[in-house]
């Protein structure tokens, strides 16, 4: 018996530098049929060895045959595959060898859950979204007598976070003797991502030791609430602390760039992305795309993905719809011909919702309503409210009012107030007074606080000579007591994005814009403009101001 265990010993040592430099699964195959035919498959070492390969190759269920053959299983098998399971998304199965686990456990087959098990199977209940079942999992690491262990308690922290219960992710988090950089990025990363920017930043400025992690989440934490100049802000201080952006750091600055209309930032981080090698990643050259649309530099965002080797169905969607934006319908429909010609990508609602933005600037109804039938017929896509939203747009600008009132009636789900505004915009155009009005019965339900639907139909009345509307539209304004929205506009200089909004009077900078304004509108006077012209008279710049 004991020169039978010190020969088995002897070809586990020989067959195990043949999985660790195994790298194919045709290699596996072999090794596998080896180690069956040495009668070796209720070895629990070499079990976990084949399961650890098939997790690191992606062969996933070659990995759960390969447990299903160990007789007696150890804790060792079952934390590989209870990992594998995890890593490669697939967490009800996690779960359901976790179970088997617990089970053994109960029956005192001493197979007890570790410190190595706990926190996939944590993974795997967070990727669930499943909280009760979560907690449960946490109750039992309480018991197993894990509580001081830091790898453990931060995937608590991180399945708690993950389903949106911050009260008991923050609670783990304080309750922690030893923390880790891991389980700071974690809390902050959650506080961010539910917009809780107050909380998120006192953390930030309480860690003891940061990383690029933690400045990133920062960074998308401002940006996904709209404080665009925030977000910059953080990107700037990053790398004044010394830290090199990565590709997720660069990605979750981009579209605040955008949004600021931050064009000579949004350049920088090209030439830098560029000269690290980030441009290789598509994902990168896809956030560069979109904000060169967006900061109105089109030929610059072509040039860009006219360069990409590797383009997915986001690279295509954003450059087509980076030209309807910009007016260049005709070039827009005929890159998504060519991307149906390709082949490589398929279009998704995003693809379609570009080129249908394109036939309705172009006022191409026809080619448009093709599309949009195109949608379902051909591709099996079900229309979104924003496409039906562009196919309003489409037959409005075409004068197909009534055709456009149909489809709203017959719309899947009920319309919201963007396409009841498409609508009465159309009815401007083309004077359809009574549609105008079904249309404004609409949005004094949706947005009845809205001035500039008032005014729109106050308008329409007015070019239809109904007087007695304009005078009713004025009234319900007044009646209601309601304040036109301020606009805002932004501008970069020096690379500081600085913030205008109208009737910011306690600005500081306020006197110098007044004078300057005050100039501009002189010179432009001389030259033969006058004040209606321009929008203000020369004395009055109370609409004018910085913000930020």
């Amino acid at each position: 018996m004991k020169f039978l265990s010190f020969a088995c010993k002897q070809i586990e040592d020989q067959i195990t530098p043949l999985l660790r430099n195994c790298t194919s699964f045709r290699e596996l195959e072999k090794i596998h049929a080896r180690i069956v035919v040495c009668s070796l498959s209720s070895s629990n070492y070499l079990a976990t060895q084949m399961i650890n390969l098939c997790n690191s190759i992606g062969y996933i269920d070659y990995a759960a045959l390969v447990f299903e053959q160990a007789v007696d299983p150890n804790v060792f098998v079952y934390n590989a595959l209870i990992r594998a399971f995890a890593q490669h998304h697939k967490h009800w199965q996690a779960i359901q060898v976790y179970r088997q686990m617990m089970r053994r456990e109960r029956d005192q087959s001493l197979v007890f859950a570790n410190e190595f098990t706990y926190p996939f199977v944590l993974k795997a209940c967070a990727g669930l979204a499943e909280l009760d079942l979560g907690k449960q999992v946490h109750a039992q690491v309480l018991r197993s007598g894990l509580v001081f262990v830091p790898i453990v308690l931060n995937s608590a922290v991180e399945l708690y976070a993950k389903c949106d219960d911050l009260v008991h992710a923050h609670k783990v988090f304080d309750e922690m003797l030893e923390r880790d950089v891991v389980s700071w990025n974690t809390l902050i990363s959650a506080y961010a991502r539910l917009g809780d920017m107050k909380i998120a930043r006192s953390l930030f400025d309480s860690m003891p030791n940061r990383t690029v992690v933690s400045w990133t989440a920062l960074i998308s934490g401002y940006a996904s609430i709209g404080r665009y100049s925030k977000a910059a802000e953080a990107f700037q201080q990053m790398q004044l602390a010394g830290f090199a952006p990565d590709d997720i750091s660069v990605v979750s600055v981009l579209p605040a760039c955008a949004r600021l209309g931050a064009l000579e930032l949004g350049k920088w981080i090209h030439k830098y992305a560029n000269k690290h090698g980030l441009l290789k990643r598509t994902f990168v050259c896809n956030a560069l795309i979109e904000m060169y649309a967006k900061c109105g530099s089109i030929d610059q965002a072509r040039q860009l993905f006219d360069g990409m080797r590797n383009r997915d169905v986001i690279s295509w969607s954003t450059m087509i719809s980076g030209l309807a934006m910009h007016g260049e319908a005709c070039e827009a429909i005929e890159l998504f011909v060519e991307m149906k010609t390709e082949g490589m990508v398929k279009p998704n609602s995003i693809t379609f919702l570009g080129v249908l933005s394109a036939c309705a600037h172009a006022g191409l109804s026809d080619e448009g309503l093709n599309y949009f039938d195109s949608m379902l017929q051909v591709y099996g896509i079900v229309p979104e409210i924003e496409h039906y939203g562009c196919l309003i747009d489409i037959l409005g600008k075409s004068g197909c009012i009534s055709r456009a009132l149909e489809v709203i009636n017959g719309m899947p789900m009920p319309a919201d107030a963007a396409i009841w505004g498409s609508l009465l915009s159309a009815c401007r155009t083309h004077g359809d007074v009574d549609t105008a009005v079904i249309a404004m019965e609409h949005l004094l339900e949706l947005e009845p606080e809205d001035t500039g639907n008032y005014v729109l139909l106050s308008n329409i009345y007015a070019a239809a000579g109904r007087w007695d509307g304009v005078a009713k539209m004025r009234k319900l304004i007044r009646s209601r007591s309601m304040k036109k929205t301020p606009g805002c506009s932004a501008i970069e200089v020096n690379n500081v994005v600085c913030e205008f909004a109208a009737a910011d009077v306690l600005n500081p900078e306020y006197g110098e814009i007044a004078k300057m304004l005050a100039l501009l509108g002189a010179q432009l006077g001389e030259a033969g403009n006058a004040d209606n012209d321009l929008g203000f008279k020369h004395d009055d710049f109370s609409w004018m101001g910085i913000i930020s």
